[in-house]
């Protein structure tokens, strides 16, 4: 990946002449103020990344709780080499000590594939159409409307279930279409609102978001299935918290620094100046053949696609493979399914302050800080993930592994994904809406893939597939 401006029409000669890219320093930007607007939009952003996430995750956990797994254990009985770690380990008589009622749907592995990708089917189809109309008419509607949709239908997901499978798919591929605006304007917002030498950090406090939303939904999600009001009431909370959100969002966010009537003149100034005084100006017609042409470009969208079939592989299979290989409890395995993210989060956070002090040093420049904190972010956790797959019996163990390796991801959150807006603050949104879609191509096969692996009983080998395609 590249930090340079050396990239033709990807770049703008104002900002050009404001930030230096080798140095990062912003020689005619003074900083304003420890809380502003733009910190404030900053939290709503890292709210609404958290709703996302929520709403994306809560199905991998739920589908727990929906399934009767002794019915599908029956009918397609469970593999032999399944059965061989089971007995091995003896996790099978671990697995009697508790007794959890199995849930109402008769759904093999292929079936819960199937709808846990159906989401990201309306997700990936929506990324590059609303980028572009979102940098035309404005990313706050596009956004805060499409949030409104996911959390409106996730109310509708325990009738869908009801009515049939196709039903439930097709409500879940009507919140991912809901959803597809939330990375691509998120993008162009925090391009219009964080001056350069603040991104790494609140570029990765936003997008921590994602990691923050999946703490809350797993072992909530987890605890919600086992009350009273059952898997439907993870749906009911979530979708009721999200609308809230979303009007909040709609009546307190402005598009940018000068149409915003809280900012401070002085805050106003500040950005403007760390920005080149680009916030608001008329912007030339999207640069495709440049941008298909640049090859920072084409590395940010390797790294985003490996990271993605990974990372959307854990996401939606790790619930399930803490019930079906390590025989984890529902409430347990929300908890212990959550930690990872929490260490991401943690780790994410940590690691952007380390980026933004790297970036004040005259001996590392962008494309260097880039560099090193992605490949953190990437090769740690592929490290970790495969040793993950060879711990045999030690449940523990394979937590710990699994806990520290997507630890270690949060360092893309410093590395690709915030260098959209380093090769290109002005089609930042753009660029994100175009990795994003592709990189979901390859994410929504991941739930498919990992239901063909373990049709008929989960085997413990299938973590070791998809994990090599977190490097980079």
């Amino acid at each position: 990946m590249n930090g340079n401006a050396k990239n033709g029409a990807l770049h703008h000669t104002r900002y050009s002449q404001v930030l230096d890219h080798e140095n990062g320093n912003i020689p005619h930007a003074k900083k304003e103020g420890l809380f502003g607007t733009r910190h404030f939009v900053t939290f709503m952003l890292f709210l609404g990344m958290a709703n996302a996430y929520i709403m994306r995750t809560n199905m991998s956990v739920a589908i727990v709780a929906m399934v009767n797994h002794t019915a599908v254990a029956a009918r397609h009985n469970a593999s032999t080499e399944s059965n061989a770690i089971d007995l091995e380990c003896g996790i099978v008589e671990v697995s009697r000590n508790y007794s959890e009622p199995d849930g109402e749907f008769d759904w093999d592995t292929d079936v819960q594939g199937y709808v846990l990708s159906s989401f990201f089917y309306g997700y990936v189809i929506t990324q590059i159409p609303f980028g572009i109309l979102a940098k035309k008419y404005g990313n706050i509607y596009f956004l805060g409307i499409g949030m409104l949709i996911n959390s409106v239908f996730g109310l509708l997901v325990p009738l869908s279930a009801q009515w049939g499978i196709y039903w439930l798919a097709a409500v879940r591929f009507i919140q991912g279409l809901g959803e597809g605006p939330i990375v691509p304007c998120t993008h162009a917002l925090l391009a219009k609102w964080i001056p350069p030498n603040e991104r790494s950090r609140l570029g990765a406090f936003v997008y921590a978001g994602a990691q923050f939303g999946t703490v809350i939904s797993m072992p909530l999600s987890g605890l919600l299935s086992v009350s009273t009001g059952g898997w439907p009431s993870i749906f009911y909370v979530f979708g009721a918290v999200g609308t809230v959100w979303c009007v909040a969002f709609l009546f307190l966010v402005s598009e940018d620094p000068e149409s915003s009537k809280k900012i401070t003149m002085d805050e106003r100034k500040y950005i403007q100046n760390a920005l080149g005084a680009i916030v608001g100006q008329d912007i030339p017609p999207i640069p495709w053949k440049s941008i298909f042409k640049s090859l920072p470009f084409w590395a940010i969208l390797l790294a985003h696609m490996g990271h993605n079939y990974g990372y959307e592989t854990l996401m939606t299979e790790l619930p399930t493979y803490m019930k079906q290989v390590l025989h984890f409890s529902i409430k347990d395995n929300g908890i212990l399914s959550a930690l990872p993210y929490l260490a991401m989060w943690i780790f994410s956070i940590f690691i952007s302050h380390v980026a933004d002090w790297m970036l004040t040093k005259p001996y590392f420049t962008h494309t260097v800080v880039r560099k090193i904190i992605n490949g953190i972010g990437q090769y740690g956790p592929a490290i970790a993930l495969v040793a993950a797959s060879f711990t045999g019996c030690d449940r523990w163990l394979t937590v710990a592994l699994v806990t520290i390796g997507v630890g270690l991801n949060g360092g893309i959150y410093s590395g690709f994904k915030v260098n959209h807006l380093d090769i290109s603050p002005q089609y930042a949104g753009i660029l994100m809406s175009i990795t994003n879609c592709l990189a979901n191509l390859a994410g929504l096969l991941a739930p498919i893939y990992a239901g063909y692996m373990v049709k008929g009983g989960v085997s413990i080998l299938y973590i070791r597939h998809g994990i090599w395609y977190m490097v980079p």
